[in-house]
C-alpha cells in the first residue's frame, strides 16, 4: 500500500535498523520502545491485521518470533521475551499493518505487559464459550 508506513519500512523506501530480512519479513527495531532490543517483525505483503494474514506467513511469523527472542535472551542477556500482536484499535494498535512485537524482559527491570485479573460467574464462561464457537 503506498500509504502505509510499514510497507514503506518493509520494502527499504524508508530506512530502519533491520536484523533480519526474507522473502516474507523484515525485522526492525521499535522506534519507540517499551525495552531496548524491541523489535518488530513487519510482513512484506500488506495485511492490516493478523486476520487477514495467509496462515503459512502466520506459522512462519511465530517461528521467527521463537528464534529472535532466543538471539534477545543469547546475545543481550535477556531473562524472556513476550510476543505481542495488537489487532484493533480496541487493543492498541496502531499501525493497521499487522506486525508482532518480540520484546526483551530483563528480571531486574520489572516491566511486565499485564492487565487486571477478572473472573467469571457460574456459567459465565461457558456462555462466552457458546458464542465463540458459534463465531469459528
Amino acid at each position: 500500500m503506498d500509504n502505509c508506513i510499514f510497507c514503506m519500512i518493509a520494502s527499504g523506501a524508508i530506512p530502519s535498523t533491520s536484523v533480519f530480512e526474507d522473502d516474507d519479513f523484515k525485522v526492525v527495531f521499535d522506534i519507540s520502545p517499551a525495552e531496548k532490543g524491541h523489535l518488530l517483525i513487519l510482513p512484506k505483503k500488506h495485511a492490516a491485521n493478523v486476520t487477514e494474514l495467509d496462515a503459512d506467513i502466520s506459522a512462519k511469523m511465530l517461528i521467527l518470533a521463537s528464534k529472535l527472542g532466543q538471539a534477545q535472551m543469547k546475545g543481550l542477556g535477556a531473562d524472556g521475551f513476550n510476543i505481542v500482536v495488537n489487532t484493533g484499535e480496541a487493543a492498541g494498535q496502531t499501525v493497521m499493518h499487522c506486525h508482532m512485537h518480540v520484546i526483551p524482559r530483563f528480571k531486574d527491570k520489572g516491566s511486565l505487559i499485564s492487565w487486571k485479573q477478572g473472573s467469571y460467574e457460574d456459567g459465565e464462561a461457558a456462555a462466552y464459550a457458546e458464542k465463540i464457537k458459534g463465531a469459528l
